[in-house]
């Protein structure tokens, strides 16, 4: 089983730890391709147009300055560098160990500065998202979407992928059609259905959490009949089986308010 997270906008920059060494990152095949990202940002970010090129506001400019220096900033292992919604939910302090040992043989998240990351690879904070566009190299989703499948397709293996991200970052890389199933969370009032960002990310967390958990009892989902029934342990659920031509989709229905 191969667990797909997309980044967090928020992230904790590390207070002390050596810099990152890009050659250690999980997936070292992505080597070259992330320090030709990591140099175009750092040009990028030095630019007096930075904000508007990285799409961000003034609020974020020392975010932005700080991609300038990465290869100077502390690292940490990326579950403690990604915060936020989703990485709040899934709660990588609270893991025990043999659920620790779960997550980082399961647990990839794809990033646009790294391509692809382990949850014990150290990384610093940085400001990228994968809908950016730099100059010299292109958008992002398009550079990755040439480096990542040789990489994750052997990760994937004959395994079931759960895709949690977003959109912006599955276009980067699309699991195997008929062993990929993405997550889809909607809320339920008065018979209505609506998605939710805030909800969706805190679910998404939550259900990678309990699949986790359960895969360090020794109980992963092969199928995406599985991980359906997986997923109605906790909530209510339900299964578009994917096919030779398109990933299925796993929705899951909340109804709180």
């Amino acid at each position: 089983m191969l667990i797909l997270l997309p980044p967090s906008e928020t992230k904790t920059a590390p207070g002390a730890g050596s810099p990152v060494d890009p050659a250690t990152l999980s997936f070292p095949g992505l080597t070259a391709a992330r320090e030709q990202v990591l140099t175009e940002l750092a040009a990028t970010s030095a630019r007096e147009d930075a904000l508007e090129v990285l799409g961000v506001g003034e609020r974020l400019r020392g975010e932005i300055e700080r991609n300038t220096r990465l290869g100077a900033e502390p690292a940490s292992p990326a579950l403690s560098v990604y915060t936020g919604v989703l990485y709040d939910a899934l709660d990588p302090v609270g893991m025990t160990t043999a659920q620790r040992a779960a997550a980082a043989e399961s647990l990839v998240v794809v990033s646009a500065l790294w391509g692809a990351v382990r949850p014990e690879d150290r990384i610093p904070a940085y400001r990228l998202s994968m809908g950016a566009e730099l100059p010299g190299l292109g958008r992002l989703a398009a550079h990755w979407r040439r480096h990542l499948p040789g990489v994750l397709e052997p990760a994937a293996g004959d395994g079931l992928v759960v895709d949690c991200r977003s959109a912006a970052y599955a276009a980067a890389w699309r699991g195997p059609r008929e062993r990929t199933v993405g997550v889809k969370v909607v809320r339920e009032r008065q018979g209505k259905r609506q998605v939710v960002s805030h909800m969706a990310k805190h679910t998404r967390g939550l259900l990678a959490r309990h699949l986790l958990e359960r895969a360090a009892e020794g109980e992963r989902p092969r199928t995406p009949q599985e991980l359906l029934a997986a997923a109605r342990e906790r909530w209510t659920a339900e299964l578009t089986e994917p096919t030779a031509r398109s990933a299925g989709e796993l929705v899951v229905v909340r109804t709180e308010d």
